[in-house]
């Protein structure tokens, strides 16, 4: 929406400034809290590692997204089928997450020292 409020508006200063501060809160503010996620259940050691690959899976469903929805659209002429994939793809998902344990990964310590800007 901030992008499409940017493009709509017309250039000035406040208008790029509002648009930068409204993109650095919006755009992937998800980042902080998964990796934050991936450090509570596995620990530092193998973070960086574990972090990509959460990011990699989060590409590729950005691209099965993209090219089914394209598919979709040549196929019927409509993106409604893919709406309803998506759909239920998301209750999935959430379905599949209701029973995760959010416990820290055995041998792991359960309580880490905290930073010291935290």
């Amino acid at each position: 929406m901030a992008i499409t409020a940017f493009i709509v508006v017309p250039a000035s200063a406040p208008v790029s400034l509002v648009f930068g501060a409204a993109m650095g809160l919006l755009w992937l503010s998800t980042v902080p809290l998964t990796s934050g996620v991936v450090m509570a259940q596995f620990g530092p050691r193998h973070a960086g590692t574990l972090f990509g690959i959460a990011f990699l899976s989060h590409q590729v469903g950005a691209f099965v997204g993209i090219a089914g929805g394209g598919w979709a659209r040549d196929a019927t002429g409509s993106y409604e089928a893919w709406w309803w994939v998506q759909v239920a793809l998301g209750v999935a998902g959430a379905v599949l997450h209701m029973d995760i344990d959010d416990s820290p990964a055995p041998g792991l310590p359960s309580h880490r020292p905290r930073s010291a800007i935290s």
